[in-house]
């Protein structure tokens, strides 16, 4: 990544591209977490992906098919990060309540300020500040996860926590291939590689990829929600700080959480509520940074 040594302001395009993504990204996360509480996680990745994959080929024979090998090799290991974070995510949903889950996920948007940081970018204090008011609200709201009376909403956070690192990973691959290099050749790679991680999981739990034929226009519509919210970071990452990029794209669980609100009527406690806002509140900084 080429470094920056001042903290630069995003412009107007990357806000608005970044912010889209996070809105796309949250409403495919509610959908995918949803679904799979009624139909296994596996497929529910596979299937959603190769929806994704499907819908970039077309994309890409549109514009002559042409790939950049290095874009696309930086893609692979984004879609190494996002099928590992993607299967952990989606079964976290599965096990744990929303609210709670996917803030847990979006701290992971410090793992790409982190690397952009010792790769030469220079946010301000306040963004710094906004990493740890990030990382303290999500443990918060973790610690009460692991104190409730259902072992699996336990199991939920160490996956949630898991998916963060990897979707973190996934989000600076993806950012770093579409800023230095082709975005369509970053998508196209992250596709491969998550489709081809999530079918050697398939194949390791000797899992059914089949679902219900009512669960298949649900499952497609999640996989064109995500690829086109991973379109909309891609081009916002070239417009600003992949540091402050990739914060405001973390800012989905917004969106999830409104969804689950409106829809399932979920409820969280005080302590809960009072991680949920400290960690949404550090994410804001890191943006506003």
């Amino acid at each position: 990544m080429t470094g920056n040594g001042n903290a630069d302001s995003l412009s107007a395009a990357a806000v608005l591209l970044a912010l889209a993504s996070a809105a796309v990204w949250g409403t495919a996360d509610f959908s995918g977490g949803l679904v799979s509480r009624r139909v296994p996680t596996v497929p529910v990745t596979v299937i959603s992906q190769g929806a994704g994959f499907a819908a970039l080929l077309v994309v890409l024979g549109i514009h002559g098919g042409s790939i950049d090998a290095r874009s696309f090799e930086i893609g692979l290991l984004a879609g190494l990060g996002g099928g590992v974070g993607l299967a952990a995510f989606y079964r976290a949903l599965s096990l744990g309540t929303m609210s709670i889950v996917s803030p847990v996920v979006a701290c992971g948007a410090v793992v790409p300020f982190g690397v952009s940081i010792a790769t030469g970018e220079r946010p301000s204090a306040l963004s710094l500040a906004g990493a740890a008011l990030a990382i303290g609200g999500a443990v918060l709201a973790s610690v009460e996860e692991r104190r409730s009376a259902v072992p699996n909403r336990a199991r939920a956070v160490v996956l949630a926590v898991a998916a963060a690192v990897a979707l973190g990973l996934f989000t600076y691959f993806l950012g770093l291939g579409s800023r230095e290099g082709s975005a369509l050749s970053t998508l196209t790679g992250a596709r491969v590689g998550s489709l081809g991680f999530l079918l050697l999981l398939a194949a390791s739990r000797r899992e059914s990829l089949r679902i219900g034929r009512r669960w298949l226009g649900p499952v497609a519509a999640i996989g064109l929600l995500d690829v086109t919210a991973n379109v909309l970071f891609a081009l916002a990452s070239r417009h600003g700080l992949l540091s402050l990029v990739s914060v405001l794209g973390s800012l989905y669980p917004v969106m999830t959480i409104m969804l689950a609100y409106a829809f399932l009527h979920e409820r969280l406690t005080r302590p809960q509520l009072a991680g949920v806002a400290t960690a949404l509140a550090g994410v804001a900084a890191l943006s506003a940074g």
